[in-house]
């Protein structure tokens, strides 16, 4: 999956006393684009000057730096990329999650500017990765939402979906954040019942991960048809549901995904 990166190191220890040096990578993005060289290689700190640099994580001893705002140069040899078309590029696994995770505090920088409280402006804390409001104290810390992908089986078939309001050329899982005062297991239970009518049974669980480009946390389950097979779609969800024999599931063209591993899972089971 796109987290499992070895024999590199991730690590996400936050320490606001590094700073950037000339081997630092530099994630500097508009919006939703991203500062790359011209090779498709990530900037370093011999590239461009960040801007405004806050520290993100480590990756193989390098540290690494969100410019927060636009640097006064760029490099001539670099553009800006929409990080929605690097999974399907030349980029990296590993280079995809770091730019994935960079995106996520970047966005959550961005989104928390100002004290939801007091609406004064918040200031970076000296000592974990968070924002404080130095008029009321509030803190602040970065967004995860917690979901679940469901591989929902039926004798040797598996329910396979494609999302109504998103193009993705590819299937997928039944999938859903879980809401307030719900267990994991019950959003599993109520995402399958919402979207495609089916009543489940003998839920387990299988693996996490984390997924960055909507800052989740993944919760992946296998589960069992209980009664009736008939498929109700949701279709303000649902473009597609049906079940496939193993022979006929076909997978996700990368190896990024819990939902793909879990297909593979089942398929090769």
């Amino acid at each position: 999956m796109i987290q499992d990166i070895a024999p590199h190191h991730f690590n996400n220890r936050y320490d606001s006393s590094i700073s950037p040096d000339s081997n630092s990578l530099i994630f500097c993005f508009e919006g939703e684009n991203l500062l790359l060289m011209k090779d498709f290689s990530l900037p370093t700190g011999n590239d461009v000057q960040p801007a405004n640099p806050e520290y993100l994580f480590s990756f193989d001893n390098i540290s690494c730096f969100l410019s927060l705002e636009r640097p006064d140069k760029l490099p001539v040899s670099g553009s800006f990329v929409p990080v929605k078309q690097l999974r399907n590029s030349p980029f990296p696994g590993e280079n995809l999650f770091l730019v994935w995770t960079a995106l996520q505090i970047f966005r959550w920088i961005r989104e928390n500017r100002y004290c939801g409280s007091c609406g004064n402006q918040l200031v970076p804390s000296s000592s974990e990765r968070a924002r404080i409001c130095p008029s009321c104290g509030r803190i602040i810390y970065p967004r995860l939402n917690p979901a679940v992908i469901a591989a929902v089986t039926w004798k040797d078939r598996l329910l396979l979906t494609r999302y109504a309001r998103r193009f993705i050329p590819y299937y997928a899982l039944i999938a859903g954040f879980t809401e307030i005062g719900e267990t994991p297991e019950e959003t599993v239970q109520r995402e399958v019942m919402e979207e495609t009518g089916l009543h489940v049974k003998n839920i387990r669980y299988y693996k996490s991960q984390p997924w960055a480009i909507a800052s989740d946390i993944l919760a992946g389950f296998f589960c069992e048809v209980d009664g009736s097979t008939d498929i109700v779609m949701d279709r303000e969800e649902l473009k597609e549901a049906f079940w496939a024999e193993k022979k006929d599931i076909i997978l996700q063209p990368d190896d990024f995904s819990l939902t793909n591993e879990m297909m593979r899972i089942f398929k090769e089971s």
